[in-house]
């Protein structure tokens, strides 16, 4: 009798990650045992239950992608993780490859090949679709990718793409700062420090920055399902 691997779907569009749980469960390989609608509820429920795979998108409203994996990976690093995306330039699949993910498909790849990678990372390989497989990623699969430049993401930590994230999600210094846990006078000053780390001069410059950097949707992710606010927040606008 085959094995049935535990999944955990992580996306935050509701017809989609309804899409993906019918037909994986269908394949009778796979028990979805949970799904997140944000980046956040993802890494909770990758803890809580520790799944044998994680399929996630990487643009996650809260926390992206990035960074959720390599917070499962550092704390439950026996998970396999395969990233299903639309973003398919070097950086965000050498990112990608640099905290642990497992598998790279693309959106517009076929569900054949959406299987095969899900496979393939559970018998301890690793899957690139054939489009992202270029010069930058090879290098970085043979050990040569300290060479590459030091990409824009690679210049922000964790909190400051965080801040970022929800600064260009539309929410102020004060709902930010109640999301993670931090003052309004605090959120002001990451917001000045990341203006000129990038090199813009307003809000609407971090909003094309976290786009270019995958963090939002050119047209925001929050029109998905998701609602993410903390409770303190949610009791906030009530």
């Amino acid at each position: 009798m085959s094995t049935v691997h535990r999944l955990l779907i992580a996306e935050d569009h509701h017809l989609l990650r309804c899409g993906l749980r019918s037909m994986l469960s269908a394949l009778g390989e796979y028990d979805v045992v949970g799904e997140a609608k944000d980046g956040r509820e993802a890494c909770q429920l990758a803890i809580s239950l520790a799944p044998d795979l994680v399929l996630t998108d990487l643009s996650m409203p809260g926390m992206n992608g990035i960074d959720m994996v390599a917070t499962i990976k550092r704390r439950l690093p026996q998970i396999r993780v395969v990233v299903l995306t639309v973003y398919k330039s070097e950086e965000y699949v050498r990112e990608a490859l640099r905290v642990g993910v497992d598998g790279y498909v693309l959106k517009d790849a076929s569900f054949e090949e959406l299987v095969a990678a899900l496979r393939a990372v559970m018998q301890g390989k690793r899957h690139l679709s054939a489009d992202v497989y270029g010069n930058v990623v090879k290098s970085f699969v043979n050990g040569h990718e300290a060479l590459a430049p030091k990409s824009t993401w690679e210049t922000l930590t964790a909190r400051e793409r965080s801040v970022l994230q929800l600064v260009a999600e539309g929410r102020t210094n004060r709902q930010v700062g109640l999301y993670l846990n931090l003052s309004p006078k605090t959120i002001e000053k990451y917001r000045a420090h990341l203006m000129e780390k990038l090199g813009v001069g307003n809000v609407t410059g971090l909003v094309l920055a976290a786009i270019g950097l995958g963090l939002i949707a050119p047209q925001s992710d929050l029109q998905s399902d998701t609602n993410i606010e903390p409770p303190a927040y949610r009791r906030e606008v009530r």
